[in-house]
């Protein structure tokens, strides 16, 4: 009796990440289906290295990169939400409510619709509406080789020894070198998909480049 009064469970529970790599496997097929239908069989390299004009189905490529682009980042950075806000957490469908995932997924999708639906706004309101659909051609490139490298961070976050609160630093220094590599990737992009006059280019960095950034991390962090 005595003996099993003192006896200690060493057996540890694995967490359960299961969820990510489902988000993982449907990210990846997305994209399958993208190179594979919509680019029409299109090589890692055509599709990347594609000209404008020569390109078909934009539209439906650059909203599977932002979905894609979306759920990765969501996936990494829920794990670092402090608490969902109350005002979130008290809303529920069905007797659900949001988890920290669902939270971050929806406070990204705002981030990127709103920014895309003022660019859009931004690009007509000076003469340039042309010049968006080449923008979020261009736009395309990026964030789905970003995509790549948020996938290849949730693998190593979830399912390899890493210390997350030291490595959290890294994150942070690893997102806004992509910040600032993206300003100047737009900036001197041979596609010129930035207006030609400079002060529209520096209301177009701070309004729309920036100023977005910090609001989500107003909306995740605080």
């Amino acid at each position: 009796m005595l003996l099993s009064q003192n006896f200690i469970n060493h057996v540890r529970i694995p967490e359960n990440n299961d969820w990510v790599i489902f988000i993982l496997i449907g990210c990846l097929f997305l994209y399958v289906f993208m190179m594979n239908i919509i680019e029409r069989d299109a090589s890692l390299k055509d599709f990347l290295l594609q000209k404008y004009f020569d390109a078909s189905n934009n539209l439906p490529s650059w909203i599977i990169t932002s979905c894609v682009t979306a759920l990765t980042l969501s996936v990494l950075l829920s794990q670092y939400i402090p608490i969902v806000p109350k005002y979130i957490a008290d809303l529920q469908l069905m007797g659900y409510q949001l988890n920290k995932f669902g939270y971050t997924f929806l406070a990204v999708v705002f981030f990127y619709v709103s920014k895309s639906a003022l660019g859009f706004l931004f690009y007509q309101s000076i003469g340039d509406g042309k010049k968006w659909s080449i923008f979020y051609f261009t736009s395309t490139k990026f964030y789905f080789i970003f995509s790549f490298l948020l996938i290849i961070l949730c693998i190593t976050h979830y399912y390899f020894p890493v210390d997350r609160n030291k490595i959290f630093f890294y994150y942070f220094c690893f997102f806004v070198f992509v910040a600032v590599f993206k300003i100047f990737f737009y900036l001197f992009h041979k596609n010129n998909i930035l207006p030609e006059k400079w002060y529209y280019k520096f209301l177009y960095i701070c309004t729309l480049q920036i100023a977005p950034l910090l609001l989500l991390w107003k909306l995740l962090f605080f």
